[in-house]
């Protein structure tokens, strides 16, 4: 049972990256990442396609083996968070309270990205 739902769940992460990669502002790589770390709770042969695609599984391994981001990764999404709260401040012209509080997640989320370690070996 719990290996069914770690699939079900890997499946969702992997369907919502997919989505990411067509739908601006959306991200893909940490939707890759947990559906990578669910693959590997339910099904090593996912897992190890996930690690071994050829536009994916170099990021992922990054991330696995170093915890590393690349600088232009860093950049893309910072930018893309910026922009994701612009649109929403703008778009939906929040309270002061809802704003402080989008404000807050989205800067201790750029901050964690930012302050990973950029990969110590670049992939070809």
């Amino acid at each position: 049972m719990k290996r069914a739902i770690f699939a079900c769940l890997g499946g969702l992460m992997l369907l919502l990256g997919m989505i990411g990669i067509v739908t601006p502002l959306l991200p893909t790589v940490p939707f890759l990442i947990l559906a990578a770390w669910c693959f590997g709770k339910s099904s090593p042969r996912l897992e190890a396609w996930m690690l071994d695609h050829p536009r994916f599984g170099p990021s992922l391994r990054r991330w696995r083996e170093q915890g590393a981001i690349p600088r232009r990764a860093k950049w893309m999404a910072v930018t893309g968070m910026t922009i994701g709260y612009v649109l929403f401040w703008t778009q939906a012209r929040p309270g002061w309270m809802l704003a402080t509080a989008v404000a807050v997640v989205m800067l201790g989320s750029a901050a964690y990205v930012v302050s990973r370690p950029e990969p110590a070996v670049t992939d070809p």
